[in-house]
Protein backbone atom coordinates (compact mmCIF):
# COMPACT_ATOMS: atom_id res chain seq x y z
CA UNK A 1 0.00 0.00 0.00
CA UNK A 2 1.28 3.40 -0.93
CA UNK A 3 1.85 5.67 1.76
CA UNK A 4 1.95 9.33 0.88
CA UNK A 5 3.77 11.69 3.57
CA UNK A 6 2.88 15.52 3.05
CA UNK A 7 4.14 17.69 5.10
CA UNK A 8 0.83 19.82 5.55
CA UNK A 9 0.37 16.53 7.46
CA UNK A 10 3.47 15.72 9.20
CA UNK A 11 3.34 15.50 13.24
CA UNK A 12 5.82 17.85 15.75
CA UNK A 13 9.15 16.75 13.80
CA UNK A 14 11.17 20.35 12.29
CA UNK A 15 9.90 21.60 9.24
CA UNK A 16 6.26 19.73 10.04
CA UNK A 17 4.08 23.13 9.80
CA UNK A 18 5.93 24.41 6.37
CA UNK A 19 2.98 25.30 4.34
CA UNK A 20 3.36 25.91 0.31
CA UNK A 21 2.11 29.39 -0.64
CA UNK A 22 -1.06 29.54 -2.65
CA UNK A 23 1.01 29.70 -6.14
CA UNK A 24 2.88 26.84 -5.01
CA UNK A 25 0.76 23.02 -6.32
CA UNK A 26 2.01 19.91 -5.34
CA UNK A 27 2.02 17.94 -8.23
CA UNK A 28 3.51 14.06 -7.42
CA UNK A 29 5.07 13.04 -10.86
CA UNK A 30 5.08 9.40 -11.63
CA UNK A 31 8.11 7.46 -12.98
CA UNK A 32 8.92 3.85 -13.82
CA UNK A 33 10.54 3.47 -10.41
CA UNK A 34 9.11 5.91 -8.21
CA UNK A 35 6.91 9.01 -7.54
CA UNK A 36 8.43 12.16 -7.24
CA UNK A 37 7.18 14.72 -5.18
CA UNK A 38 7.10 18.38 -6.33
CA UNK A 39 5.72 21.86 -5.75
CA UNK A 40 5.31 23.35 -8.83
CA UNK A 41 4.60 27.36 -9.50
CA UNK A 42 4.16 27.81 -13.24
CA UNK A 43 3.12 31.24 -13.85
CA UNK A 44 4.02 31.81 -17.44
CA UNK A 45 4.01 28.53 -19.47
CA UNK A 46 5.17 30.90 -22.73
CA UNK A 47 8.36 32.17 -20.75
CA UNK A 48 10.08 28.44 -21.83
CA UNK A 49 12.33 28.66 -18.86
CA UNK A 50 12.04 27.00 -15.48
CA UNK A 51 13.91 27.20 -11.92
CA UNK A 52 14.29 23.39 -10.63
CA UNK A 53 15.18 23.03 -6.92
CA UNK A 54 16.74 19.86 -5.82
CA UNK A 55 16.50 18.76 -2.13
CA UNK A 56 19.15 17.11 -0.86
CA UNK A 57 19.18 13.65 1.14
CA UNK A 58 16.99 14.75 3.80
CA UNK A 59 16.55 12.82 6.76
CA UNK A 60 18.61 9.69 5.62
CA UNK A 61 20.27 9.55 8.64
CA UNK A 62 20.09 9.72 12.91
CA UNK A 63 22.08 11.32 14.93
CA UNK A 64 23.78 8.50 15.59
CA UNK A 65 24.53 7.74 12.06
CA UNK A 66 22.41 5.15 11.63
CA UNK A 67 19.61 5.06 8.76
CA UNK A 68 16.22 6.08 9.33
CA UNK A 69 13.13 4.70 7.88
CA UNK A 70 12.01 7.83 6.23
CA UNK A 71 14.44 10.20 4.83
CA UNK A 72 11.93 13.00 4.52
CA UNK A 73 13.87 16.13 5.48
CA UNK A 74 13.64 17.71 8.34
CA UNK A 75 14.78 21.51 7.57
CA UNK A 76 13.09 23.49 5.08
CA UNK A 77 16.04 25.47 3.79
CA UNK A 78 15.77 24.64 -0.10
CA UNK A 79 11.47 24.94 0.16
CA UNK A 80 12.42 27.95 1.33
CA UNK A 81 14.99 29.26 -1.28
CA UNK A 82 12.55 27.92 -3.50
CA UNK A 83 9.05 30.19 -2.89
CA UNK A 84 11.54 32.88 -2.41
CA UNK A 85 12.36 32.50 -5.90
CA UNK A 86 10.28 35.42 -7.51
CA UNK A 87 10.87 33.83 -11.00
CA UNK A 88 7.75 32.88 -13.27
CA UNK A 89 7.95 29.32 -13.51
CA UNK A 90 9.70 27.60 -10.02
CA UNK A 91 9.86 23.76 -9.24
CA UNK A 92 10.86 21.99 -5.82
CA UNK A 93 11.68 18.93 -6.23
CA UNK A 94 12.02 16.34 -3.72
CA UNK A 95 14.17 13.25 -4.10
CA UNK A 96 12.84 9.65 -4.77
CA UNK A 97 11.05 8.43 -1.50
CA UNK A 98 10.92 11.84 0.50
CA UNK A 99 7.63 12.72 1.13
CA UNK A 100 6.47 9.93 -0.66
CA UNK A 101 6.92 5.90 0.34
CA UNK A 102 6.11 3.32 -1.97
CA UNK A 103 6.83 -0.28 -1.86
CA UNK A 104 9.45 0.65 -4.33
CA UNK A 105 11.71 2.24 -1.89
CA UNK A 106 14.41 0.49 0.07
CA UNK A 107 16.65 1.91 2.63
CA UNK A 108 19.52 1.98 -0.29
CA UNK A 109 17.71 4.46 -1.56
CA UNK A 110 18.78 7.41 0.61
CA UNK A 111 22.17 5.62 1.52
CA UNK A 112 24.36 3.98 -0.22
CA UNK A 113 22.61 3.61 -3.53
CA UNK A 114 20.93 7.03 -3.34
CA UNK A 115 23.03 8.39 -6.66
CA UNK A 116 22.11 4.74 -8.13
CA UNK A 117 21.24 4.59 -11.65
CA UNK A 118 17.92 4.08 -10.66
CA UNK A 119 17.40 6.61 -8.70
CA UNK A 120 18.95 9.17 -11.49
CA UNK A 121 16.66 7.70 -13.98
CA UNK A 122 13.88 8.56 -11.71
CA UNK A 123 14.69 12.43 -10.62
CA UNK A 124 16.09 12.49 -14.52
CA UNK A 125 12.46 11.13 -16.05
CA UNK A 126 10.76 14.23 -13.82
CA UNK A 127 12.81 17.06 -14.79
CA UNK A 128 11.83 15.92 -18.52
CA UNK A 129 8.11 15.34 -17.52
CA UNK A 130 8.36 19.22 -16.26
CA UNK A 131 10.84 20.69 -18.27
CA UNK A 132 9.38 19.08 -21.58
CA UNK A 133 11.14 21.53 -24.41
CA UNK A 134 12.02 24.31 -21.63
CA UNK A 135 15.16 25.54 -20.53
CA UNK A 136 15.83 25.14 -17.44
CA UNK A 137 18.40 26.37 -14.35
CA UNK A 138 18.99 23.50 -12.01
CA UNK A 139 19.75 24.78 -8.18
CA UNK A 140 20.69 21.45 -5.59
CA UNK A 141 21.31 21.40 -2.17
CA UNK A 142 24.17 19.17 -0.93
CA UNK A 143 23.32 15.20 -2.07
CA UNK A 144 21.09 17.18 -4.44
CA UNK A 145 24.10 19.16 -6.28
CA UNK A 146 25.42 15.68 -6.89
CA UNK A 147 21.84 14.53 -8.08
CA UNK A 148 21.55 17.11 -10.51
CA UNK A 149 24.99 17.14 -11.68
CA UNK A 150 24.30 13.33 -12.98
CA UNK A 151 21.57 14.36 -14.34
CA UNK A 152 22.62 16.73 -16.61
CA UNK A 153 25.71 14.26 -17.53
CA UNK A 154 23.15 11.11 -18.38
CA UNK A 155 20.95 13.50 -20.45
CA UNK A 156 22.47 15.66 -22.67
CA UNK A 157 19.60 16.85 -24.77
CA UNK A 158 17.92 18.86 -21.29
CA UNK A 159 18.30 22.19 -22.16
CA UNK A 160 19.89 23.33 -18.80
CA UNK A 161 21.46 26.83 -19.08
CA UNK A 162 22.82 27.47 -15.47
CA UNK A 163 23.36 24.74 -12.37
CA UNK A 164 23.73 25.97 -9.37
CA UNK A 165 25.02 24.25 -6.27
CA UNK A 166 24.85 24.73 -2.49
CA UNK A 167 27.24 23.02 -0.11
CA UNK A 168 27.75 20.29 -3.31
CA UNK A 169 29.04 16.83 -2.92
CA UNK A 170 29.77 16.71 -6.71
CA UNK A 171 32.17 13.76 -6.45
CA UNK A 172 31.17 10.90 -3.49
CA UNK A 173 34.11 8.72 -3.91
CA UNK A 174 36.47 11.41 -2.45
CA UNK A 175 34.21 12.57 0.02
CA UNK A 176 34.26 9.40 0.98
CA UNK A 177 37.36 9.03 1.84
CA UNK A 178 38.22 12.43 3.03
CA UNK A 179 35.65 11.52 5.85
CA UNK A 180 37.12 8.31 6.35
CA UNK A 181 33.67 6.62 5.80
CA UNK A 182 32.33 3.71 3.83
CA UNK A 183 31.89 4.07 -0.02
CA UNK A 184 28.92 4.90 -1.49
CA UNK A 185 29.04 1.58 -3.66
CA UNK A 186 25.92 1.24 -5.26
CA UNK A 187 25.83 4.99 -6.53
CA UNK A 188 27.49 6.52 -9.83
CA UNK A 189 29.75 9.16 -9.54
CA UNK A 190 31.19 11.98 -11.29
CA UNK A 191 34.78 11.90 -12.15
CA UNK A 192 34.26 15.28 -14.13
CA UNK A 193 31.62 17.40 -14.12
CA UNK A 194 29.82 18.61 -17.00
CA UNK A 195 30.35 21.63 -19.09
CA UNK A 196 27.48 23.76 -18.35
CA UNK A 197 27.83 27.32 -16.85
CA UNK A 198 27.29 26.36 -13.00
CA UNK A 199 28.44 28.05 -9.90
CA UNK A 200 29.10 26.41 -6.46
CA UNK A 201 28.63 28.07 -3.19
CA UNK A 202 30.74 26.41 -0.47
CA UNK A 203 30.55 27.56 2.89
CA UNK A 204 33.45 28.94 4.72
CA UNK A 205 32.44 26.47 8.30
CA UNK A 206 31.10 23.52 6.20
CA UNK A 207 33.25 20.78 8.18
CA UNK A 208 31.20 18.49 5.62
CA UNK A 209 31.93 20.06 2.49
CA UNK A 210 34.99 22.25 2.86
CA UNK A 211 36.16 24.31 0.31
CA UNK A 212 39.90 21.74 0.45
CA UNK A 213 37.09 19.48 -1.25
CA UNK A 214 35.23 21.56 -2.96
CA UNK A 215 37.91 22.67 -5.09
CA UNK A 216 39.40 19.18 -6.32
CA UNK A 217 36.25 18.75 -8.23
CA UNK A 218 35.28 22.16 -9.24
CA UNK A 219 36.70 24.82 -11.16
CA UNK A 220 37.93 27.83 -8.68
CA UNK A 221 36.37 30.57 -10.86
CA UNK A 222 33.04 28.58 -10.41
CA UNK A 223 33.31 28.51 -6.69
CA UNK A 224 31.81 31.24 -4.21
CA UNK A 225 33.02 31.10 -0.46
CA UNK A 226 30.22 31.96 1.99
CA UNK A 227 32.65 32.84 4.73
CA UNK A 228 30.03 32.23 7.70
CA UNK A 229 28.11 29.55 5.98
CA UNK A 230 27.91 26.17 7.47
CA UNK A 231 27.20 23.00 5.63
CA UNK A 232 23.67 23.29 7.35
CA UNK A 233 23.62 27.00 8.20
CA UNK A 234 23.24 29.24 4.96
CA UNK A 235 19.39 30.22 5.43
CA UNK A 236 20.84 33.70 6.21
CA UNK A 237 22.38 33.74 2.60
CA UNK A 238 19.40 32.94 0.24
CA UNK A 239 19.39 36.54 -1.47
CA UNK A 240 22.85 35.70 -2.52
CA UNK A 241 22.18 32.47 -4.09
CA UNK A 242 19.08 33.75 -5.86
CA UNK A 243 20.77 36.84 -6.91
CA UNK A 244 23.26 34.54 -9.26
CA UNK A 245 20.24 33.26 -11.17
Amino acid sequence: MKKIFLFLLLGACGGANWVAPDDFVYMPVKTDSYEIATWQKINNPKNKNIHIYIEGDGHSFDAYGQPTSDPTPRGTFVRDLAVADDFENVVYMARACQFIMDDNCVEADWTSGRFSKKIIDAQSSAIKQIAKDNKITLIGYSGGAMVSGLVIKQNPDLKVVKWITIAGVLNHEKWSQYHKDKPLDKSLNMEKLPKVPQTHFVGGKDENVPYALAKTWADEKDIIIIKSATHDGFEKFGCDILNSL
